[in-house]
């Protein structure tokens, strides 16, 4: 079970291998990253901004207490509302960039496809598919945020464990969204996908989670995207390749 999300870990690393390989076609996939950024900074960073008014906003009830209670109370909400906004700006930005970056994108997971050898399918999922799927994403990530609130809540442990739920729940979902589109241009039906990803799960969840600690660092979501992208693409890769007979007969 280690080893495995170990391993998953290492796809994220093959990952940044391609910087080397193909610096300038990585270098083209910062640009839908930063469009993203920029689009989500504007909803963020205001909200984030004005926390120290919302938790007094959202506690009245506190305006009497001692100023250390009162203070500590509005700082652990601040802290737990500041986890759920960044879990779920996490998935937006992911689905976002995504739908922004599919010209880009698609040019990385062609030429990884290639470099893998193999047969390369001629699509890449159709436009709406992938639609529906960032939708998706961005719901089940309100979810995850929502989880992540109520979780902090929990006395003493609440924000720590919130942040290591969050981390793990949101990179299972990157996972998923990231290994999309190879999985999209052979035509594997979602049933197949969690029979598929069942095989694997501590190899995909040991991805996601790294793709996400990456992505918390300040500017790391923007760079880390494309080499996301080429990792996520040979993990799907092996997945199939190395899939149960059982998995195989239900494709």
């Amino acid at each position: 079970m280690v080893s495995e999300f170990f391993t998953g870990v290492r796809y994220l690393g093959r990952g940044f291998g391609y910087w080397r390989r193909r610096p300038g076609l990585m270098t083209l996939g910062l640009v839908p990253g930063v469009i993203a950024l920029v689009l989500l900074a504007a909803a963020i960073i205001p909200l984030l901004l004005n926390l120290g008014s919302i938790t007094a906003w959202a506690t009245p009830f506190a305006d009497g207490w001692d100023a250390f209670w009162r203070n500590a109370l509005r700082t652990a909400i601040g802290v737990v509302a500041a986890i759920a906004a960044l879990v779920l700006a996490s998935v937006t930005f992911t689905a976002l960039t995504l739908l922004i970056g599919d010209p880009f994108y698609q040019r990385i997971w062609r030429a990884i496809e290639t470099d893998l050898g193999g047969d390369v399918p001629e699509g890449d999922g159709a436009f709406l598919v992938a639609l529906g799927e960032s939708i998706r994403l961005i719901a089940l990530g309100a979810l995850v945020a929502l989880l992540a609130l109520a979780v902090g809540f929990v006395p003493l442990v609440g924000a720590p464990l919130a942040a290591v739920a969050s981390v793990l729940l949101t990179g299972r979902l990157l996972a998923r969204e990231l290994t999309g589109r190879a999985l999209n241009a052979r035509d594997i039906p979602s049933v197949e996908r969690s029979r598929l990803f069942a095989q694997r799960r501590a190899r995909l969840l040991g991805f996601g989670a790294a793709t996400q600690l990456c992505f918390m660092v300040p500017l790391g979501a923007v760079f880390i995207m494309p080499t996301a992208v080429a990792g996520a693409t040979v993990l799907a890769r092996d997945l199939l390749a190395h899939r149960t007979p059982t998995a195989a007969r239900h494709a």
